[in-house]
């Protein structure tokens, strides 16, 4: 009896309780109710690349733009810092179109590395433009391993895309093999497999997300055993220097090659069966195989002697140095811009590009060395000792080596550096 007694109160609370609350949610309050979204105008991007052989108006006239309006246009990216002569092919344009018409609102590209030109129409017709600049951020990176089979082969193994994409990877070999110890390692002949290699590199990332290869500040490579250390200063003139382990600079008499690191083709001997006269003579140079077109650099400063056609040569420059010295660049496609006879050229100024003039069978270079009038092989010729560090910047060099040995030697540390000093 008590039991039915406490669960009839006890219902009839639920009851009550259940009444005041429909009392005071009682009548409901409207909910609240946003403003439609009206969609005046809608848009999308449409993007094109400039293609082999065109210019930036073949780019604009696929977008059914009027001569007059892209004359405007272009000079309009020209106070914007565009040079429309340095469009090369693969440049990207991306077009910001109305689906109400037929001609773009916006133009959008990206001037080098460190801006983005947006080109803007107004409802007048007529253009305008604005520069964002492009914030990039630098951190070291460590890269180490054993040399398999070559350098190339074992940096591209060693760095992912996820550090850096193909096309940097290539800049960073060639800045170690070329720019770094071009002067001190023949890569084509004194690496050998189980060789070790060890390089820390400036890794730059943009808020893009895109990442490019800064330069190397330190290497350590072993060439037939032999170790190799490379640390970077910057010199008077704000560019990079490289200096050994004992102080001494790594650009000595002659750069061992005219063309970034590439494949030797044909070596100097004096008796080699010629491809196309088809007889035994002698072949007094180096043949490096590179691709038509492939800058070609002087391996000293110089004096032109002979600058155009000279019989089986084909295209050649001939350089005049200090000590009775003379270098010869032949089978040249063509001559770059100034090259002639009388002027003088610094090491590493572009005097040409890889051909096939001449007595040539394919695209490669004929690398000559005369000492006296007498051919050489410049594989065998001595160098001279690079230059020491300047006296006031010892002090500032051995610093740089020792924190450099001891991020070659930890690279864990170079991770938890967080950026170049």
């Amino acid at each position: 009896m008590r039991t039915w007694w406490v669960t009839l109160a006890v219902g009839g609370a639920a009851v009550v309780a259940l009444g005041l609350w429909t009392a005071s949610a009682w009548p409901p309050k409207p909910l609240p109710v946003a403003a439609p979204l009206v969609v005046r105008t809608a848009h999308f991007m449409k993007a094109d690349t400039v293609r082999r052989n065109e210019t930036l108006s073949h780019v604009l006239e696929r977008q059914s733009l009027s001569r007059n309006e892209i004359l405007q246009l272009v000079r309009v990216a020209e106070l914007d810092g565009l040079n429309p002569r340095r469009i090369r092919p693969g440049q990207v344009f991306e077009f910001r179109y109305s689906t109400a018409e037929s001609k773009p609102e916006s133009v959008i590209l990206r001037v080098a590395d460190e801006s983005i030109l947006t080109i803007e129409r107004d409802s007048a017709g007529q253009w305008s433009g604005s520069t964002r600049k492009i914030e990039w951020a630098s951190q070291l990176e460590h890269a180490e391993g054993e040399i398999v089979s070559s350098l190339y082969e074992t940096l591209e193994a060693l760095i992912p895309d996820t550090v850096l994409q193909r096309a940097e990877r290539d800049r960073l070999i060639d800045d170690l093999a070329d720019g770094v110890f071009g002067w001190v390692i023949d890569f084509r002949r004194d690496i050998y497999p189980g060789d070790g290699v060890q390089i820390l590199f400036e890794r730059f990332t943009s808020n893009l997300g895109d990442a490019r290869h800064g330069r190397i500040v330190a290497a350590n490579v072993e060439a037939r055993g032999v170790e190799h250390r490379a640390y970077v200063m910057t010199d008077e003139r704000n560019r990079n220097a490289y200096y050994d382990a004992n102080g001494r600079s790594l650009r000595r008499g002659f750069k061992l090659s005219p063309v970034s690191y590439r494949r030797i083709s044909g070596r100097f001997t004096t008796n080699r069966f010629h491809p196309i006269l088809r007889r035994n003579r002698p072949h007094l140079g180096v043949d490096f195989a590179a691709n038509s077109g492939t800058p070609v650099t002087a391996t000293k400063e110089g004096t032109v002697t002979r600058a155009g056609r000279w019989g089986g040569y084909g295209i050649m420059v001939s350089i005049r140095h200090a000590g009775g010295i003379e270098t010869r660049y032949a089978h040249l496609r063509s001559l770059a811009r100034g090259i002639r006879r009388g002027i003088r050229v610094d090491t590493e100024r572009v005097i040409g590009y890889v051909g096939s003039t001449g007595l040539a069978n394919g695209p490669h270079l004929h690398y000559e060395f005369l000492k006296n009038g007498r051919h050489r092989d410049p594989r065998k010729e001595q160098q001279a000792s690079g230059d020491p560090v300047p006296k006031d910047r010892q002090a500032e060099f051995e610093a740089i080596k020792l924190r450099y040995d001891r991020l070659l030697a930890s690279p864990s540390i170079v991770l938890a550096s967080g950026g170049i000093d």
